[in-house]
């Protein structure tokens, strides 16, 4: 059994575990990612056709997809991107689903992650420009597809969800896994949720926090925009930074669901 975590485009109309692309690519691709170290590529318009595997280097942590781009995250800090265009353009060739097929595929890009630490989640920009990685560090990193000079400078990593440790207890920060990302589909800023309880906004490209929110008392696990990004969905239930051993998340496990204002995740701008 393939056991996925399915992943979605910004341009995808309904289902939650498909990625559609722009005319004049017309084909829909549902992409799952597995700890059995094999990435999935299948075509939703004719599932009679087996999907097209690939076999990675690393087991499967977190996974994005922009317009045109997959971004996998793998054990060892290995991240890889994928092309949807070339892939689509296998499934409307004589090879889709077959053995040939997959050995044709290969990563548009190969990089290895800023981060030290696990994988924890991925999020890729709504204008196809780049992605987020987070780990259980309690960091995120931001990095840009475009391989040159200008976004390297523009990459960056910085500290996130870490909390002062009580002085009786010696000190030092105490430091929470970010477990979810998501970009706003209008302004392009990023939300970070963690094992801290909070929700934070993010500009990418100034380099600086917006905003960050009330503390919740469980772990934040997952967060998403509405298609016109007026509100924030957060998933949260309890997480293991207690050190819990008869976890229950009965009764805590929420939904909860934020209106934004009308430039609320608007940027600021650079420095």
């Amino acid at each position: 059994m393939h056991i996925a975590r399915s992943i979605v485009s910004p341009q995808t109309a309904t289902s939650l575990a498909s990625i559609g692309l722009a005319d004049p690519i017309t084909v829909a691709i549902l992409v799952s990612g597995s700890w059995d170290s094999t990435l999935h590529f299948h075509n939703t318009k004719d599932l009679s056709h087996p999907p097209i595997k690939v076999q990675l280097p690393g087991k499967v942590h977190a996974a994005a997809a922009s317009p045109s781009k997959v971004v996998v995250a793998m054990t060892a800090r290995l991240v890889h991107i994928y092309d949807l265009p070339t892939v689509a353009a296998f499934f409307s060739s004589e090879t889709n689903g077959n053995g040939s097929a997959a050995l044709e595929i290969k990563p548009w890009q190969q990089r290895e992650s800023s981060l030290k630490f696990l994988t924890r989640a991925v999020a890729c920009m709504p204008n196809d420009a780049g992605y987020a990685t987070s780990s259980i560090e309690g960091r995120v990193a931001v990095a840009w597809f475009e391989d040159s000079a200008e976004t390297h400078v523009r990459t960056n990593a910085f500290k996130c969800h870490q909390q002062a440790a009580p002085e009786e207890e010696g000190g030092g920060d105490i430091v929470y896994p970010v477990n979810a990302l998501v970009f706003h589909p209008r302004y392009g800023t990023f939300a970070s949720g963690g094992g801290d309880g909070t929700v934070a906004l993010w500009d990418a490209e100034a380099k600086r926090r917006l905003k960050q929110y009330q503390k919740i008392p469980q772990s934040v696990w997952a967060l998403d925009f509405s298609g016109d990004g007026r509100y924030l969905a957060m998933g949260v239930a309890p997480g293991f930074e207690t050190g819990q051993e008869d976890y229950s998340g009965e009764g805590k496990t929420q939904i909860i669901i934020r209106e934004l204002g009308e430039t609320e995740a608007k940027g600021k701008g650079s420095k």
